[in-house]
């Protein structure tokens, strides 16, 4: 194993975000004054950008490069995760009528999903802490990049899903050694079932007892795409919404670039993408920012994103709106159609989270949201291959005879 170099990080503390009280990082997860919701703060203002920039630049093809800004210090034993490809897609954007699309692809990670980032973050914090299990709840990416960490650290792990989620992920899940505990319910019942277990077991839950980390690790997908578009942000992020992590901390990685002094201060809107059976962050926008109102039966394909209870839901709303950003709700139809449409103009296969992506992308320009010279960034967060996915009617087998091919292949062949 090649030697890993540990990096500082600016940490100062974590601030709630109702009361604004600046306490310890130490092993709460709420407020200690209020029990307000937590995240970390740090000093941008203890390095110049010219030196901050160095240090990143100088760092291992990881998210670890982003160490100054980030909470804990890189994990000796745990493996790369991040710096994943940003791809120009004109194929994909002259399909959806968008002049400059790039494509974030972070089903590359090693459990094929973007949840190894903030898992790698939570790993890293529950070493710190010297606990023996990793545990979270899960629509099934989660599941996966939770149980393979674990494995890779030599812990245990629990991961709770719902029995819908699809098999495919629970046995990924499963074959990393974790205990797969399967829930009758939504994801919003599991949930809350796990809170009820953070208050009784000393166990990381990484989306509990480890959040106020685990969440950062999300932003470094933007820290990313600012990097790779040299050090400018882009006009636009069109972000898949679950529990609402991804997109509010997209909105802090912007902050704190801009307070960093790593970018300048031009506007980079964030726009929700979410499936029209369970859109309650995208409804919110699109009825004017209002407070977002709990899906109580999500319904929906995309079931990644089956989140009705968004965590981050109202954050995401003012985040969106503090951006000038807005939203969009697709079909499941659109969905799949859209699924395809990645895989064959642009040789990706994604889970419907992504369909959801690219419909809302389409969706969006035919508003007029964006200019015709913007940058616009999608996120595909997943793989297709670790999870069910709707293929085309495959061709009745034929013979190995060339006149029966060229029958049974005529509408192709022209």
């Amino acid at each position: 194993m090649a030697t890993i170099v540990t990096r500082r990080t600016a940490l100062r503390g974590l601030r709630c975000r109702a009361c604004g009280a600046l306490q310890p990082a130490d092993e709460r997860y709420v407020c200690a004054d209020c029990y307000g919701p937590i995240e970390p703060e740090y000093d941008l203002a203890s390095r110049s950008a010219q030196e901050l920039r160095d240090e990143i630049e100088s760092g291992p093809r990881s998210l670890w490069r982003y160490a100054p800004l980030l909470p804990v210090a890189e994990p000796v034993s745990h493996y790369a995760v991040g710096w994943t490809p940003l791809h120009e897609a004109p194929r994909l954007g002259t399909a959806i009528g968008i002049g400059r699309v790039l494509l974030k692809d972070d089903s590359r990670n090693p459990s094929l999903s973007f949840k190894d980032r903030p898992v790698a973050v939570a790993v890293a914090r529950a070493l710190e802490l010297g606990l023996d299990t990793l545990a979270c709840a899960s629509t099934g990416n989660l599941a996966g990049a939770v149980a393979a960490a674990a494995a890779r650290n030599g812990l245990r792990a629990f991961v709770f899903v719902p029995a819908t989620t699809d098999d495919e992920k629970v046995a990924g899940a499963a074959a990393y050694g974790a205990t797969v505990v399967r829930v009758r319910g939504t994801y919003d019942q599991v949930n809350r079932l796990c809170g009820r277990l953070a208050d009784e077991e000393r166990w990381g839950f990484v989306n509990f007892t480890l959040r106020p980390y685990y969440a950062e690790g999300s932003k470094t997908l933007l820290f990313e795409c600012v990097e790779q578009l040299g050090w400018r942000l882009p006009d636009h992020v069109i972000v898949p919404v679950g529990s609402g992590a991804l997109l509010t901390r997209t909105a802090t990685a912007i902050a704190q670039l801009k307070g960093a002094s790593l970018v300048d201060e031009k506007p980079c809107r964030i726009h929700a993408a979410q499936p029209a059976g369970c859109a309650p962050v995208s409804d919110a926008v699109l009825d004017g920012y209002r407070v977002v109102r709990p899906v109580r039966d999500p319904a929906t394909l995309a079931r990644s994103l089956a989140i009705g209870a968004p965590a981050d839901g109202d954050g995401s709303v003012a985040a969106i709106c503090e951006s000038g950003g807005s939203a969009a709700s697709v079909s499941d139809a659109d969905v799949l159609e859209c699924c395809e449409l990645i895989a064959r103009t642009e040789g990706l296969l994604v889970e419907p989270a992504g369909g959801v992506v690219v419909a809302a992308a389409r969706a969006l320009a035919r508003r007029g949201v964006f200019g015709a010279d913007e940058s616009v960034v999608l996120y595909l967060t997943g793989n297709a291959y670790k999870g069910s996915f709707a293929t085309p009617r495959l061709t009745d087998v034929i013979d190995a005879d060339s006149d029966e091919f060229r029958s049974a292949y005529a509408g192709v062949l022209g």
